[in-house]
């Protein structure tokens, strides 16, 4: 009887995670030998067709814990169905001034978003965005992978 209610139990567990709802896109980039070389542009390109919604964007970056800088500046330009290009300059917070992580650490990795929330796109079409490292150094090391997901926002 006791491993039928855990069966139930991580049945039902299983069917409720799996019932939320799902990214609209969803990408990761991962660097190889865990530098990220000036040189090297994640892009990412999402199909937006709903202009009426409100989207959330989130950029998240994967570090190791031996990353030797509190913070990394990047550009992101955004190219829009109609060819318009803008690049803007965005700080990644990784560490406080203590030395402990602002992300989520789980063992050797630290997770930390960047966000930008309800963001309404004018037209519809695909929008492509490239992360490009903005410092002075030729690489960034012990850097693990980039997501970029961009999801419905929720209704106010």
């Amino acid at each position: 009887m006791k491993r039928n209610s855990i069966l139930f139990l991580l049945t039902s567990l299983l069917l409720l995670t799996a019932c939320g709802e799902q990214p609209h896109y969803q990408k990761v980039y991962s660097f190889e030998d865990r530098k990220w070389n000036l040189d090297v542009k994640p892009e990412f390109t999402v199909d937006i067709q709903d202009i009426e919604k409100e989207y959330d964007f989130e950029l998240l970056l994967r570090t190791t814990t031996d990353y030797p800088y509190s913070n990394l500046w990047i550009f992101m330009k955004t190219t829009t169905p109609n060819g318009e290009v803008a690049r803007e300059p965005f700080e990644i917070r990784v560490a406080n001034e203590d030395g402990s992580w602002i992300g989520n650490k789980t063992g050797t990795i630290v997770e930390t978003p960047i966000n930008f929330k309800r963001r309404k796109l004018p037209e519809k079409g695909n929008y492509t965005f490239i992360i490009e490292q903005a410092i002075t150094e030729d690489e960034v090391s012990e850097v693990l992978d980039l997501q970029f997901t961009v999801s419905a926002a929720e209704e106010k």
